[in-house]
């Protein structure tokens, strides 16, 4: 298991442990974690997943492919050179400790 912090907008933090090989959106659908939709279930055609990645965490994941950079353009929060789909980043023990932010809204 990996540990992950999901901080919400508010500063509040829910810090759970993640299945290595989920998704983080699956970790935080999994451990009731509020800000996280993912409400096509991780297939990447909604974009209610939408994270922020600390630059330090980013440098370890793969660059987003050109379906996830095109669906990142209509979030409806900002949109930020740290905004990934949270359904498209596997959890690895590499993550361990990973923090990221929640926008306001998803919708």
């Amino acid at each position: 298991m990996v540990w992950i912090t999901y901080v919400a907008t508010d500063g509040s933090e829910s810090r759970v442990d993640v299945r290595s090989g989920d998704s983080l959106m699956m970790g935080a659908i999994l451990n009731n974690v509020r800000g996280i939709d993912g409400e096509c279930g991780g297939c990447l055609s909604c974009a209610t997943c939408h994270v922020y990645v600390e630059p330090e965490w980013a440098q370890r994941l793969p660059e987003p492919d050109s379906m996830e950079i095109e669906l990142l353009e209509g979030v409806m929060a900002e949109r930020r050179p740290s905004s990934r789909l949270s359904c498209q980043i596997s959890v690895t023990a590499e993550l361990d400790g990973m923090q990221v932010l929640l926008p306001e809204s998803q919708a």
